[in-house]
């Protein structure tokens, strides 16, 4: 199994000072979290993209660049590219650059994102996000594959013979990232991307019928099997005790979703008693002991049969200095006890 960590870059209020890093201090976190998670072996770094105040990226392709220019081996991905609200040309020519950056690491995850904000911004009609989401990922696969293409849609300007330049050294992997939605998951079949499993909350067993759709879609389009890849991202905090984790996590969880939340115009309340439901061995959340977490992985691949997990190890304000220990235990304990398992 493949192990990374990713990032939305969400600036928060540090709940235990009251301190707020600026955006160019998040961003340099962000930048020393891939580099140690390069330097630990984990394989993969995630960054996404939000277009508020309240988070730091909103240009992923440069953040991913600077990164490139600072590790070796992590393949680079979108956690996630809001594909409704981007241009499937500017996308590729910047993905493809970095992916000659990188010596080959770029890969985009796709998705809807958690807030609607690019839809305005960028002139969309968020009522059509299934048509433009679409179009644009149909466009996406062929600038992916055709270095010249005549194509005519219904959102952009049409292209005529366009030469699409630079080229990647190869086809960059695609995944499309699915909450709850079947009809997301129906999509990466038939399309025949990855499927990306964003489990935040829930019974994961609940998550398997959109692992089954997507498995069915795949098969009867007739996709090389080679391609089906199946993701698992999450939050996550790890520490050598469990109940230490428990302890220092608690805070920093409850001012996270208190910020989403209230971002979307909603109360929220969590309680010592509902965090450690939450973070229970049958739950999605990876908060707990190196064992803790190599059980919940297992259990979850049991399930999922995923041959990627992705950690979202720095919200909710924390120090960098805690995610850099999430980093050291994930790559260090957690993801070679996963391995020996499941070989």
């Amino acid at each position: 199994m493949e192990f990374g960590i990713y990032t939305l870059a969400d600036i928060e209020t540090n709940p235990q000072t009251g301190k707020t890093v600026s955006a160019k201090k998040r961003i340099q976190e962000i930048l020393a979290a891939a580099k140690l998670a390069d330097e630990l072996g984990l394989q993969i770094v995630g960054v996404g993209e939000h277009h508020r105040l309240d988070y730091a990226v909103s240009s992923v392709p440069v953040i991913l660049s600077a990164i490139a220019q600072q590790t070796k081996n992590v393949q680079l991905i979108s956690t996630t590219t809001v594909l409704s609200t981007v241009d499937p040309v500017r996308l590729y020519e910047d993905f493809a650059t970095l992916d000659l950056l990188s010596d080959g690491r770029a890969e985009i995850m796709a998705g809807r994102g958690a807030f609607i904000e690019s839809f305005p911004l960028f002139g969309y009609d968020i009522k059509r996000y299934d048509e433009l989401f679409e179009e644009h990922l149909e466009l996406w696969q062929r600038l992916n594959k055709e270095e010249r293409l005549s194509w005519h849609g219904n959102f952009r300007a049409p292209l005529e013979n366009a030469e699409i330049s630079p080229r990647a050294t190869k086809e960059i992997p695609t995944w499309i990232g699915v909450g709850e939605t079947l009809e997301s998951a129906r999509r990466a079949g038939r399309f025949g991307t990855g499927l990306a499993l964003v489990i935040l909350g829930g019974n994961p067993q609940f998550f398997l019928p959109l692992v089954e759709a997507y498995k069915l879609e795949f098969i009867a389009a007739k996709h090389p099997i080679e391609n089906y890849k199946v993701a698992i991202t999450g939050h996550g905090f790890f520490a050598e005790d469990g109940q230490k984790a428990r302890d220092e996590f608690y805070a920093y969880y409850r001012n996270y979703w208190g910020n989403v939340n209230k971002q979307h115009g909603m109360a929220f309340h969590m309680d010592r008693e509902d965090f450690e439901k939450a973070t229970s061995p049958n739950t999605p959340l990876f908060v707990g002991s190196p064992d803790e977490i190599v059980e919940k992985i297992l259990k979850q691949h049991e399930l999922f049969e995923h041959t990627r997990f992705l950690a979202q190890l720095d919200i909710g304000g924390q120090p960098f200095e805690t995610v850099a220990r999430s980093i050291e235990l994930l790559a260090l304990e957690i993801m070679p006890k996963v391995n020996q398992y499941i070989k």
